[in-house]
């Protein structure tokens, strides 16, 4: 099992991964060949051990990859070959091919692994993908509403309070650098506290000065690297949604912490919050578009990064507020903040 295990490791990345040559050679040892060849549709990408002329294995190949069923034969120095297709999403991408008079069966079970371990790595990228397409998609839906708002309350101010509409501006203008960042498709605990600190605070002005925040963040939590701009959507909903329709204060909190090897980020508002079976449309991506506000693109962008099991969590009722709860793994492999 922890050959397996470490095998999966070693395709993480695909045929064309820098640990290719060694899962070739860990392969070749499960089997007790006297050789192994990885191949893709263009031909080997790995080998380990004693292999069959570069002929010889081109011609296994075009024999693999036209039939699409495993080819047996007995080269010209009496070595004894099996190759055996390799199928991510019931297509053929690739060929095993062990020698040394190895048994069928284990090569067929071993080439089952490596293209279970082919499809993961697909499937891994295949989310990287489309969690890029949401972060592009959420950058362009930065809210109008928003901008609208604060560059009015800034103009507002710049008579009556100059000095700060200029800190506003300054404000402002940090915020949409953030926003629009390309350094990468992960951010700190840290950079995205900042971030919805510098929102707040052009919201308290827009508020009057009626918004109550509360930002507390545990110091474990803040070198955390998590999808960019997962925090932010979540506060704004809050705000717009949830305060702008209540008379009188408001309050928002903001806390993270760490809850064993997970790190938790927990936005709450005491707005008039919702019924829960909005809710559960808002993260289906099937609720009001005006209400939505992002949180279904953070889910999914969540989701497609940790797995299924790592959306958002919603707990709200109609005049009870609401409570946005994300919980992620401190660590994961990829999801490095740059």
């Amino acid at each position: 099992m922890r050959q397996v295990h470490a095998l999966g490791v070693d395709l993480r990345d695909g045929l064309h991964g820098r640990s290719v040559p060694a899962a070739a050679k860990r392969l070749r040892r499960l089997l007790g060949a006297d050789g192994v060849v990885l191949a893709d549709l263009d031909g080997p990408v790995a080998g380990h051990g004693r292999r069959p002329e570069p002929a010889e294995v081109d011609s296994l190949l075009a024999q693999v990859f036209e039939y699409g069923s495993n080819v047996r034969t007995r080269l010209s120095d009496g070595t004894t070959v099996c190759a055996v297709p390799l199928n991510v999403a019931d297509e053929i991408s690739g060929a095993l091919v062990a020698s040394g008079d190895p048994v069928e069966a284990d090569v067929e079970a071993a080439a089952a692994l490596v293209s279970d371990s082919l499809d993961h790595a697909a499937l891994r990228r295949a989310r990287a993908r489309i969690a890029a397409a949401d972060l592009r998609t959420l950058r362009a839906q930065i809210s109008p509403h928003f901008v609208h708002n604060a560059l009015a309350v800034i103009a507002a101010l710049v008579r009556t309070d100059p000095d700060r509409a200029r800190h506003l501006l300054s404000d402002f203008a940090d915020y949409l650098r953030y926003g629009f960042s390309e350094k990468g498709d992960y951010a700190t605990v840290a950079d995205e506290l900042e971030a919805v600190q510098t929102y707040l605070e052009l919201q308290r002005a827009r508020f009057h000065d009626r918004l109550d925040i509360t930002v507390r963040m545990a110091p474990e939590v803040l070198p955390v690297a998590i999808p960019f701009l997962v925090v932010q959507p979540i506060v704004e909903n809050a705000i717009r949604h949830g305060l702008e329709r209540k008379e009188g204060r408001g309050h928002i909190s903001v806390s993270g912490f760490g809850e064993g090897p997970l790190c938790v980020v927990e936005i709450e508002d005491d707005g008039v919050g919702m019924h829960p079976d909005l809710a559960r449309a808002l993260l289906a991506g099937t609720g009001p578009e005006s209400r939505s506000i992002g949180l279904a693109n953070v889910d999914q962008r969540l989701r497609a990064v940790y797995g299924p099991e790592y959306g958002l969590v919603i707990e709200t009722a109609l005049g009870e507020g609401t409570k946005v709860t994300v919980r992620v793994p401190r660590f994961t492999r990829g999801v490095v903040a740059q």
